[in-house]
């Protein structure tokens, strides 16, 4: 197969975000100081990773192409240029730290007034050991990545991979003290009252939340663009619920008793306005998430431009990219403490696990790798099967059959016998190819990527439409 030579880039996107970049950065250093300074600063840090990550994804393929870390297309089965992005995602955050905690130091000791956002009267070590344990597990993760890249780990062995990731970020937890009180729903409050603490046991969710997070983009894999896609439109998804967080000076209401809430929201002004409510914390905790996300988006959008953009692809992300991106939402939804907000946006990943439980508990043959089929005469992609080698279990046979009637699966059934020999594979990309009909590799991650929107619009509407129905107060 020859070797594809990457897409080359305009110059002028070069020079024309340099500036723009560096402005953003030095602009807290500049009179009069912005609201919110540091996120000036964050944001033109992701426009040097876009910039970096866009230039240097196809300057070094050459070299691990030479160092045999590359694979084939179409499907691909090895690949580790995710390494390059994640690397530069990892080393923007780095390169941010003294913008986020040597700027409200230098106000404070200048005596001047203090601005929105992450404002201190003494050194913010506790901020500051939060930032560095989720950079920690963040450089864990694309260390274990980059291994299961080269020794191609099997999934037995992959799922405790994030959990061994999460260990820096849950002892710094721990040794910070960090709060393990859950909000009961109303429904259940007569039982456990209105807080109930779950100690150790939050350890373990947060844990469990780091494994789902990483391994449901990872299992949701095997086409150009869609481990990317995931990723870019969740933490595209974040980033507009955090700014509704932030201290705005233009307000505005939403009218949410159209859906039946008693309350209205409201953004706009200082303090006193958006989902905060006045909290200087909440808003401490959406600002640290967008600079996790910020720099996240960047690097997305760069490694999609040769992933997806350009067909067929110049590179693939790998493992590493998938548990560096799976462990930064971890890291947001637990140091920011809204892991149920997250949760929601992985609707169509749940979805996925969900359709993929019987053949990863062995209830259904797993094989190695469960991408759709590729017609090489058509150029067309359709359902994969996992094939039966004798007669499947009367559990099989129920909940395939169960699948089957919901339009989940599509069985091919011995004529002679009546018994189960093929069954379609339980993944997302092949229910929407089954449903949908055969597709092109790239008119199957637009649908993957519609979805996932979807499935945004849907979060959203529940978190701010319909959670008043199991939780009270402004639901913080």
């Amino acid at each position: 197969m020859p070797v594809l030579r990457p897409r080359p880039l305009a110059p002028l996107l070069l020079f024309s975000l340099v500036p723009i970049a560096s402005w953003f950065v030095i602009r807290p250093l500049l009179e009069p100081l912005p609201s919110i300074p540091a996120l000036y600063s964050s944001i033109g840090f992701s426009i040097f990773a876009f910039l970096a990550t866009i230039y240097l994804v196809p300057a070094l393929g050459p070299t691990f192409v030479k160092a045999g870390l590359s694979g084939k297309d179409l499907l691909k089965f090895y690949d580790n240029l995710g390494l390059v992005a994640a690397s530069i995602y990892v080393l923007s955050l780095i390169l941010f730290i003294p913008f986020a905690f040597s700027m409200p130091i230098m106000e404070q000791a200048h005596g001047k007034k203090p601005q929105e956002g992450i404002t201190v009267v003494e050194f913010p070590h506790y901020q500051l050991s939060v930032y560095l344990s989720s950079l920690l597990s963040l450089l864990v993760a694309t260390i274990l990545g980059f291994l299961d890249d080269v020794f191609d780990i099997r999934w037995r062995h992959k799922l405790p991979i994030p959990i061994i990731a999460s260990i820096p970020l849950l002892m710094v937890y721990y040794a910070e003290r960090g709060n393990t009180n859950v909000v009961v729903p109303l429904p259940l409050r007569f039982i456990f009252g209105t807080l109930i603490n779950l100690g150790p046991l939050y350890y373990v969710y947060m844990s469990l939340l780091s494994t789902f997070s990483t391994n449901s983009i990872n299992i949701l894999a095997g086409i150009n663009g869609s481990e990317v896609s995931q990723a870019l439109i969740i933490a595209l998804s974040v980033i507009l619920n955090d700014l509704l967080y932030l201290p705005w000076p233009i307000g505005f209401h939403l009218p949410l008793h159209l859906l039946g809430n008693k309350t209205e929201l409201e953004f706009g002004g200082v303090w006193s306005a958006g989902m905060a409510y006045g909290s200087r914390e909440l808003v401490e905790r959406h600002l640290f998430s967008l600079y996790f996300m910020l720099p996240m988006v960047a690097v997305c959008v760069g490694f999609m431009y040769h992933n997806w953009y350009v067909y067929p692809a110049r590179v693939f992300p790998g493992d590493t990219l998938c548990y560096v991106t799976g462990m930064a939402f971890a890291v947001v939804g637990i140091q920011a403490h809204f892991s149920k907000t997250l949760l929601l946006f992985f609707m169509p990943q749940i979805f996925n696990f969900l359709l993929s439980c019987p053949q990863l508990f062995g209830l259904v043959p797993c094989p190695r790798h469960r991408v759709p089929r590729l017609d090489k005469d058509t150029n067309l992609l359709y359902p994969s099967q996992a094939k039966f080698s004798s007669s499947p279990p009367k559990l099989t046979i129920i909940v395939l059959r169960l699948f089957s009637a919901l339009g989940l699966t599509e069985l091919t059934v011995d004529p002679s016998t009546g018994a189960i020999i093929n069954a379609t594979n339980l993944t997302i990309l092949n229910f929407f190819l089954l449903r949908l009909g055969p597709m092109s590799e790239k008119r199957l991650v637009q649908v993957l990527m519609c979805a996932q929107v979807a499935g945004s619009i849907f979060a959203f509407f529940i978190r701010y439409g319909l959670a008043w129905l199991v939780y009270d107060g402004d639901r913080r």
